[in-house]
């Protein structure tokens, strides 16, 4: 293991050990009956009896043309494992400001590894994110990083948890969507290889709350519907309600926090690799109902993102053949690659200019533009 990282910040000797970690307990969910999103529910635990990757292929066909958003439960995680890294990511924001910044990512460059504090954008005139975001890449020699103790102490878990989502989890995925088209079973783990480099990550972020001031300048938009930037989101429940998902008929829905379930979207890359059959989800973060309005809203999550290598050209599929989702559209990325398309998102993410709230389109890279929805 390369020594970046064994080492440990003076300043970090006093964080907790993995011993002394206090347990995280989740808010209970709100109270208020809200407009919940009707999502599908897939159970991995069929995946591997006779007949179950079509079983589930077909349900998930189904989910993705209705909202792209899905839930999956019996993933192979415990509800300890996965409360013990919400217990981790706690004591990370929890550390001294000075601190986190000595990790802060390369945000201005497009670099996403390591810590994003508040502030750095402007949402509404005036109005800046309350968002602090701690991520982890891949565990392989090139992604080798300096780390806050918390992390050093915990990295055999961390890795452990982060693999299994990707060898256990996002595998599974990538081979229904595969199926859905029709593909050899192996066709996007193929681009999906967890050795190979790529903006693969585990998420910690948190939420702020806001004043009531706050909120009515940011119009309870906390952030703007968007569209992530890889082939799969995964979000580990969270039963703060903020989360809200775009139907095709442009209404917002909630999405609720289902027990012992991740939430899933689908993401940029697979909209340009199948030429908008698999359509990347729109989604926004607005403000808690009131009786979760003053607490912290603590994520759990894990972006999938293709190989930087892979150009993000449409795919040859019969099922987009049949379709009519086989000819290139004037949105489309041919000739820019997976790390590119990332890293000029994330440094366009921090860019000085309009406050996100005024911005409709926001041009990326090779002529394709990122959209923002109300």
């Amino acid at each position: 293991m390369p020594d970046t990282m064994a080492l440990v910040n003076p300043a970090s000797a006093s964080a907790p050990t993995s011993s002394d970690i206090p347990t995280y307990h989740q808010v209970p969910e709100t109270s208020y009956e809200l407009d919940w999103a009707d999502l599908a529910t897939l159970d991995l635990s069929i995946f591997d009896q006779p007949g179950g990757k079509q079983q589930l292929a077909s349900q998930l066909n189904d989910a993705i043309q209705n909202i792209g958003f899905f839930y999956i439960v019996n993933f192979g995680l415990t509800q300890e494992e996965v409360d013990r890294q919400f217990s981790i990511g706690q004591q990370i924001f929890n550390l001294p400001l000075e601190e986190k910044l000595k990790y802060r990512a390369e945000l201005e460059s497009g670099g996403y590894n390591g810590y994003k504090p508040m502030g750095l954008r402007e949402l509404a005139p005036g109005q800046f994110d309350k968002t602090e975001i701690f991520n982890i890449p891949k565990f392989i020699p090139e992604f080798e990083r300096p780390q806050p103790r918390i992390v050093t102490d915990n990295r055999p878990e961390i890795e452990l948890f982060a693999r299994h989502i990707h060898n256990e989890i996002v595998r599974k995925l990538l081979i229904l969507l595969a199926i859905i088209l029709e593909l050899p079973e192996d066709y996007f783990l193929k681009v999906h290889r967890y050795e190979e480099r790529s903006d693969c990550h585990l998420r910690y972020m948190k939420y702020h709350p806001r004043t009531d001031e706050e909120n009515e300048k940011l119009g309870n938009i906390w952030s703007k519907g968007h569209t992530d930037f890889g082939s799969l989101t995964l979000l580990f429940r969270q039963p703060v309600a903020a989360l809200q998902v775009r139907t095709p008929r442009g209404e917002w829905k909630w999405v609720k926090p289902y027990p012992g379930s991740i939430t899933v979207n689908l993401a940029d890359s697979l909209q340009f690799l199948t030429n908008g059959f698999l359509k990347s989800s729109i989604h926004r973060v607005v403000t808690p109902p009131p009786d979760q309005r003053n607490v912290a809203r603590l994520g759990l999550l894990y972006f999938v993102r293709p190989e930087d290598s892979l150009e993000l050209r449409p795919i040859a599929s019969e099922v987009l053949n049949r379709l009519g989702y086989s000819q290139s559209t004037d949105n489309s990325a041919v000739g820019v690659t997976a790390g590119e398309w990332v890293k000029a998102r994330v440094a366009k993410g921090v860019n000085k200019g309009p406050a996100r709230g005024e911005v409709g389109e926001q041009p990326i890279i090779g002529g394709v533009v990122a959209k923002y929805y109300d």
